[in-house]
């Protein structure tokens, strides 16, 4: 895997922490190049300067808040810039909410829209076209293991929502860009400990039930690595070593009293 890896250069948007920062050590341990992009300036140039000295390759820090078409542009600007040929987008930043739906801040389902959904519609259009030049890359949109629960989780029926939407966009992105010899794969993670996870309430407290982020980190190199006509369409990601006897997140439905 390491000899096909080993001088790409990938971009990766929530990169700073969790799962984001977990693909990108995964990717440099290969040989890979990277330009991260997060919200926050400081943890971004730190982690950015961890990762190159550890794994001796070259990593671009980018200040980005993916729900600023602005600062999408100048993300693929730079990156263009730096590298002159990316070989692949990982759209990972994202934001979670947890409210019933008749509590939820207006302003909370716009940054849940913006983050989740049209933050990585607009930046894949904006690198794209460079992709079809090249006659070939990599898209990786990070779903979420909600859109295969129906009802939706209560309290993140906005969320989840928005992910069905990303799904449904990924396919059929998935099939308009086979014609170029352009990868899209979606990944469905189950719950991950991570420290978003860590400020969720109703999450299972035994975090043995929690994901960690090694079967992320391989489902993006295995979408990576495999050839353009035995692309994934979606990745299913879920601990083996669960009990699903229950949900991570509960069910239990209140019903008002007569």
């Amino acid at each position: 895997m390491a000899s096909e890896l080993r001088g790409k250069n990938v971009i990766i948007t929530g990169a700073s922490r969790g799962i984001g920062r977990a693909i990108a050590e995964s990717l440099a341990k290969e040989g890979v190049n990277l330009v991260l992009a997060a919200r926050g300036k400081d943890v971004l140039e730190k982690t950015a300067q961890e990762i190159s000295v550890k794994y001796k390759v070259k990593v671009v820090g980018v200040p980005c808040d993916v729900s600023k078409q602005a600062d999408l542009e100048n993300l693929v600007n730079v990156s263009l810039k730096e590298f002159k040929k990316i070989d692949a987008l990982i759209n990972n930043a994202g934001v979670s909410s947890q409210h019933p739906f008749h509590e939820q801040p207006l302003e909370d389902i716009e940054k849940l829209m913006y983050t989740n959904f049209f933050g990585y519609v607009m930046l894949t259009r904006l690198i794209i076209n460079h992709f079809v030049e090249n006659k070939g890359g990599a898209v990786i949109n990070m779903v979420s293991g909600s859109t295969m629960v129906d009802p939706p989780p209560r309290n993140f029926i906005v969320y989840t929502s928005l992910k069905w939407a990303l799904r449904k966009w990924g396919k059929g992105l998935f099939w308009e860009m086979r014609d170029f010899g352009i990868k899209v794969t979606s990944l469905l993670p189950g719950v991950t400990d991570t420290e978003l996870t860590g400020k969720l309430t109703d999450i299972s407290q035994d975090r043995s039930r929690l994901m960690t982020t090694e079967a992320i980190e391989n489902a993006v190199k295995f979408a990576l690595t495999v050839p353009a006509n035995v692309c994934p369409l979606e990745i299913s990601v879920i601990n083996q070593q669960t009990p699903w006897t229950k949900p991570i997140i509960p069910m239990k439905q209140n019903h008002p009293e007569k």
